[in-house]
């Protein structure tokens, strides 16, 4: 990136040396500012019979800065491609990063899930021994709700991720 910065910053003092060179070149008493356009237009193309090597000079230098204008869009170009590419590289090491918090996170839930799904079947294992005897002696169910208790899992098709309650 330093590299492409430093060529830019090259071609833009080049292409400056070369229009002071054509703007020294080209200072003409003869020409008024007041001419009209189309005394403007003979007075430069007299000039140009007068000093062809002159004319030929400054077309050189009109060339010159051309091509370097055009190195200079590439180079430029190039150098917002490589940020371009740089940022979404940056982008893209943060999103691993946040996948990798994410994924320790989900694998929690997850062990937590199993744990409390453990849990819930050593209390209704519990339950189910108890519930005869609460029935004799108060008349009413000890727990209720087993068949609706879910408890979160998460799960990944490797692209997007989710939360799902699975029935214990």
């Amino acid at each position: 990136m330093d590299q492409i910065q430093v060529e830019i910053a090259a071609l833009k003092s080049q292409i400056q040396v070369l229009l002071q060179e054509r703007t020294a070149l080209t200072i003409n008493n003869v020409i008024d500012e007041n001419d009209s356009p189309l005394a403007l237009v003979e007075a430069y193309r007299r000039q140009a019979r007068e000093n062809p090597q002159l004319s030929a000079e400054l077309k050189g230098i009109d060339d010159a800065v051309a091509a370097l204008e055009l190195q200079l869009q590439q180079k430029q170009a190039q150098l917002a491609r490589w940020e371009i590419e740089s940022k979404q590289l940056t982008q893209q090491q943060q999103l691993e990063e946040a996948k990798q918090v994410a994924q320790v996170h989900a694998q929690r839930i997850n062990q937590l899930a199993a744990e409390l799904a453990t849990e819930i079947r050593l209390l209704k294992a519990c339950a189910d021994r108890l519930s005869p005897m609460y029935w004799q002696a108060y008349y009413k169910p000890f727990i209720t709700g087993f068949k609706t208790i879910s408890v979160p899992y998460v799960r990944s098709d490797g692209e997007v991720w989710t939360i799902v309650n699975r029935i214990v």
